[in-house]
């Protein structure tokens, strides 16, 4: 590779590390009212480190006459988000309360919108940790939607190619003037983060609980203020906003940019939106029928608390309403199939993606009508478009590899001494961003803090694959990727 293109890269990450550190200025904030020296120490070192690196990486100079190609986007998104986490995690690390493994875990589970936590006592952890903790939600989330339009099209597996939208010529548009975009999702994201806001406030949370509440959501996160998550506030107005807001960030952005152009029916439109809004409603009913006809529970009460958690490990979030693994090992296996479904493609959400179940649907259909009339001509379509060869390729290599993914990673902790569950439930989660695994140990009831470092750095890879959707790392393995 080029030495012009390394240094494009460095002065793009310098950039990002020089963010980075204006943003560890805003936790610093929450001490005014409760001043706490080694927690301000922490993050006003945390952001001179950070300035001072971004800075050198700035002030050569961005390179002249220097172009990205497509494979030099693969290596600039897989290095960013890596020294971007190993600085996020300063300042977790200066607190002096855990490791660098632990802090790097933390940090890397935040900022790909994971949700798994190291950390316990958070009803009483310093507000200014608790903010950063959900910033890096927020960052991490638009960071990859920004990531999906810039990138995932050259890859061929996002989907942002499939569900761009037909009306006023936005599609054509997308990638030529990426800036438009990144500003029109800016002003959505931001918006939407507010909006959840004002919507947890009135529902009955503090003001700071609220505004970190709203960030885990909208992101599809999961970081909570509280050790028991939403489980701490008994307002059912708060369980449903999550609800809403979670809803909200596993939708297509791209369709809210539309939306905000004009097209007030694109969202409804979409085969992916009806899809994903019509399995969680299904999925709503049949569960919560099962846990009012198996419980003491009212139905209401079944209902919402059925609605948060399937919505969560949909959606990946990683918010739970109480232990939903205590429901039975029928309940225990249904939400672990969950695990692997994911939210639209172009959200927030992690998992496979709703319309590659609705891709795989048509050709089956199209398999299937091809036994019985070999020699038809079958038309494969979805969402108004054809599915061709690439598309259908890309798909098959990148539901292969997730798969292979997960089953490696838990092979691997399991060689550690994890027992099985723990071991599958945590690969799952990870690569699918999901936040809590299953059992005692990771489930909704617990946390990864007791696992072995060797299983956390294992975990933290998995993580940072599974939002990447692997094949933007995988690629950088090849030997093809670095010749000239």
């Amino acid at each position: 590779m080029a030495l012009p293109t390394l240094r494009l890269i460095a002065f793009i990450i310098g950039i990002l590390l020089l963010v980075l550190a204006v943003g560890m200025a805003i936790p610093l904030l929450t001490l005014l009212q409760s001043p706490q020296p080694e927690v301000f120490s922490a993050f006003a070192w945390s952001a001179l480190i950070t300035l001072g690196a971004g800075l050198a990486l700035v002030l050569p100079g961005r390179p002249e006459q220097t172009h990205f190609r497509p494979r030099d986007m693969y290596l600039l998104t897989t290095l960013s988000w890596g020294v971007v986490c190993s600085f996020a995690a300063l300042p977790l690390l200066l607190v002096g309360r855990m490791s660098y493994t632990d802090a790097f875990f933390e940090t890397m589970s935040g900022i790909t919108t994971t949700g798994a936590t190291v950390l316990v006592g958070l009803d009483d952890l310093s507000p200014g940790l608790l903010l950063w903790r959900s910033m890096l939600h927020w960052l991490g989330g638009i960071g990859f939607i920004g990531m999906a339009v810039a990138i995932l099209p050259l890859l061929r597996v996002g989907g942002m190619r499939l569900f761009q939208t037909e009306s006023s010529d936005w599609g054509e548009k997308v990638v030529p003037r990426s800036h438009m975009a990144a500003n029109y999702l800016l002003l959505i994201y931001t918006g939407l983060t507010g909006l959840g806001f004002f919507a947890f406030w009135v529902a009955g949370m503090s003001p700071f609980d609220a505004i970190n509440h709203a960030m885990a959501s909208i992101s599809t996160g999961g970081f909570s203020t509280s050790d028991q998550s939403l489980a701490h506030w008994t307002q059912p107005a708060v369980h449903w906003v999550a609800v809403v807001m979670m809803l909200i960030g596993s939708l297509p952005f791209m369709l809210f940019v539309a939306t905000l152009r004009g097209n007030r029916k694109v969202l409804w439109h979409d085969q992916q939106v009806r899809g994903f809004i019509g399995f969680l409603l299904l999925s709503w009913l049949v569960l919560s029928t099962w846990l009012w006809l198996n419980s003491d529970y009212d139905w209401s009460v079944a209902l919402r608390l059925v609605a948060v958690n399937v919505t969560s490990v949909v959606t990946t979030t990683g918010f739970a309403l109480g232990d939903y693994t205590a429901w039975g090992n029928s309940a225990m296996l249904l939400f672990f199939y969950l695990t692997f479904v994911g939210g639209c493609s172009g959200s927030t959400a992690g998992g496979l993606k709703i319309f590659r179940f609705q891709v795989a649907y048509v050709l089956l259909k199209a398999n299937l009508m091809h036994l019985i009339h070999p020699r038809a001509v079958i038309s494969q379509q979805y969402n108004n478009h054809r599915l061709d060869e690439d598309i259908v390729r890309s798909m098959i290599t990148f539901s292969f590899f997730f798969t292979i993914t997960i089953g490696v990673l838990a092979l691997a902790l399991s060689l550690i001494g994890l027992d099985w569950v723990t071991a599958l439930s945590s690969a799952a989660s990870a690569v699918c961003n999901v936040g809590p695994g299953l059992g005692p140990v990771v489930g909704p009831a617990g946390n990864f803090s007791s696992l072995p470092d060797a299983a956390k750095w294992l975990l933290t890879l998995g993580m940072l694959l599974g939002r990447l959707e692997i094949l933007t790392v995988l690629v950088l393995v090849t030997r093809t990727f670095w010749k000239h």
